[in-house]
């Protein structure tokens, strides 16, 4: 936007805000190098509220800024005049000479030191002038030196560092332990989250394999991998956030033989998927991805919606892509993934609470035949086939049709690839309708089915098939139950649909 408005003439101030979790990105350091490069005018605020550590070699100062003292200091650094004496003061230097420019440098870099940047010589050697820790919550502060940074004359890219408390201002959040980072409230359950039985589950076979460790990207409680620190501290990796890092660093412990487990939110395995393909998939490494929030999210909105996981690493050459219907199948697959060693697998998991199924003994998951479904019910003329959660959506949609006097076929696919060909065959084979849902983008798991009933000519028959996906659109934040209305993928849909297939439009309408 800096670059675009020097290009068009403008004179606009450009402000970006960067939080101290999203500062430990890759990105920002690239962003950092070439903001300094180009030394044009840019005003960086880092929010830093202490909801993830900066590593000590970035940010090392005090966590706070220490009375009025700080906040003259602060306002110091800002001020025009400052600026322009040191600017003067290094010019002055370098025309004297070599010596005499470094030893005032140093005399600057220990005076800046005084006032407790202790971290600045990073953002100073990048090319950003550093204003020292600021405290966000004073709003005149904030304000005068806002003030003083847009006068200054050409200052290039400077970066304001402030500090503040997440959640302030409401109490529940300021009494968290995690500020109610992400949190909505709501009724308590009998079930647990699926995170948690992931969680649970990958506990109970590391007890019983020391090569599993795990990794997230500062998300420990959010992925419930803070389970697993407690109880294998020294196995358990927070790369903060950083996912292509998180990527590769599993790559490389899987080449030394360990297995890996890389638990990051679908939408946020995106930042890494060139590391996946690249570091991963072509090198045919064992590392297995636990993708939370697979599929429609509630409350968190389109930016955390794992829409395309089941499109972008099915298409891999070997990954081995599952998903489960319910908490229990959710636990055979961590087994299922810890006994693959040959390649790279994947599996897809739901925000939101189990369904209740019966959980294996110990809550020890039972390895799956890789590329095997099931069926879950028998039934004639129409097979649904479906793909992850949306199972129960399935099976709902088969207890709509049961009063309608139409027996469906429930099937759960389990995985996407490998497909099992021989249940697709016959599903096919022995239906007039095949359906296949989903709770995925197209170009997942229903393109994956059609393109196998394609290339062997079994669409050249009669059978009507059909795919059940996504709408090609993002979804706003809702309740679960209205975004899968909005979806077009609730039982209602999934009924209406097989009816209006059967020539019963009218009955479709009713549904």
């Amino acid at each position: 936007m800096v670059v675009a408005r020097d290009l068009l003439g403008k004179n606009n101030h450009v402000i970006s805000v960067i939080g101290d979790g999203a500062m430990t990105a890759g990105q920002a350091y690239e962003a950092m190098n070439n903001a300094g490069f180009l030394d044009a005018n840019l005003i960086v605020i880092l929010n830093d509220n202490e909801q993830v550590s900066l590593p000590t070699a970035t940010l090392d100062g005090p966590a706070t800024p220490v009375g009025a003292l700080s906040s003259a200091l602060s306002k110091l650094q800002a001020s025009r005049k400052f600026r322009q004496l040191r600017e003067a003061a290094k010019s002055i230097t370098k025309q004297i000479g070599a010596l005499a420019h470094e030893v005032a440098a140093k005399v600057d870099e220990y005076a800046r030191g005084m006032i407790g940047a202790s971290g600045s010589t990073l953002f100073e050697e990048f090319g950003l002038y550093y204003i020292d820790p600021v405290d966000g919550h004073n709003i005149e502060d904030l304000i005068t030196i806002l003030k003083k940074v847009k006068s200054m004359p050409a200052p290039g890219p400077v970066l304001i560092h402030i500090v503040t408390e997440k959640g302030k201002g409401y109490p529940p959040a300021e009494a968290a332990s995690d500020k109610m980072h992400g949190k909505q409230f709501k009724a308590k359950l009998s079930t647990r989250s699926y995170t948690q039985y992931f969680a649970e589950s990958l506990i109970k076979d590391a007890e019983n394999d020391d090569k599993i460790v795990a990794i997230h990207a500062a998300m420990g409680g959010g992925t419930c991998l803070n389970y697993f620190q407690k109880q294998f501290p020294e196995c358990c990796f927070d790369v903060c956030i950083a996912e292509q890092h998180a990527v590769t660093f599993t790559a490389g412990l899987a080449t030394e033989g360990l297995k890996p487990f890389c638990d990051i939110y679908s939408s946020f395995l995106q930042r890494g998927y060139d590391h996946v393909v690249h570091d991963v998939d072509l090198q045919k490494l064992p590392v297995r991805f636990a993708m939370d929030r697979a599929g429609l999210v509630g409350a968190d909105g389109p930016t955390h919606c794992g829409a395309f996981d089941v499109a972008y690493m099915a298409c891999l050459p070997n990954m081995v892509v599952m998903a489960p219907s319910d908490e229990a199948e959710l636990m055979h697959m961590v087994s299922t993934a810890a006994a693959i060693d040959d390649r790279p697998s994947c599996f897809r998991f739901p925000r939101g609470n189990g369904i209740g199924a019966v959980l294996p003994p110990n809550n020890k998951g039972i390895p799956i035949e890789v590329g095997k479904g099931r069926i879950l019910r028998e039934g004639e003329r129409v097979a649904i086939l479906g793909y992850g959660s949306i199972v129960q959506q399935c099976l709902g949609a088969a207890d709509i049709l049961n009063s309608h006097n139409v027996r469906v076929t429930v099937a759960d696919a389990r995985f996407c690839k490998p497909l099992d060909a021989d249940l697709i065959r016959r599903l096919a084979k022995e239906h007039e309708i095949l359906i296949t849902v989903e709770e995925g983008s197209i170009g997942g798991f229903g393109s994956h089915v059609s393109h196998f009933l394609s290339l062997n000519s079994i669409l050249d028959g009669p059978l009507k098939l059909r795919s059940m996906v996504l709408p090609d659109r993002y979804i706003d934040h809702g309740s679960p139950l209205d975004q899968i209305e909005a979806a077009g993928l609730s039982s209602r849909h999934i009924s209406a649909t097989v009816l209006t297939l059967l020539g019963r439009p009218k009955e479709a309408m009713v549904v």
